[in-house]
């Protein structure tokens, strides 16, 4: 799994499935301003990044602001990998599947571009599936 995008040509997307378990490590709610879900809460996070054999390959951290109660986050967070990172930016949806495009990337991902589909699995587990395009 790792280096693969570096094995793309140029335009060729790549796809990698990971999964964030939320199940262990880190995961803070902050409630701010209103007691309750209210706009501007925070989530803060920093869980183990799976392969699709579920054995651990880094890490899953970063934060989310309510922007929506009981709908929509903000959110920010970076995929640490032995061979680099990435790190997506945009709005998570409470339930079914969000689309949040790839901001950056370092290491063997030095200017990927292309989207993140998160799902959550019901189990504090969820199922990201990355779609890299290597810059030319």
């Amino acid at each position: 799994m790792m280096g693969c995008v570096e094995d793309a040509h140029a335009e060729d997307p790549v796809t990698l499935t990971v999964y964030a378990d939320a199940r262990s490590g880190i995961a803070s709610p902050v409630d701010l301003g209103a007691p309750g879900d209210s706009p501007g809460d925070l989530f803060v996070f920093d869980q183990p990044l799976l392969n699709e054999a579920r054995e651990n390959i880094g890490s899953n951290s970063g934060f989310c602001v309510r922007t929506l109660p009981g709908q929509f986050n903000e959110c920010q967070w970076t995929l640490t990998m032995a061979d680099g990172t990435i790190t997506v930016t945009g709005r998570e949806s409470d339930t079914g599947t969000s689309y949040i495009p790839i901001s950056g990337g370092t290491g063997a991902y030095l200017g990927v571009r292309g989207m993140l589909a998160t799902t959550p699995n019901g189990d504090r587990t969820f199922t990201q599936v990355l779609t890299l395009i290597k810059a030319k």
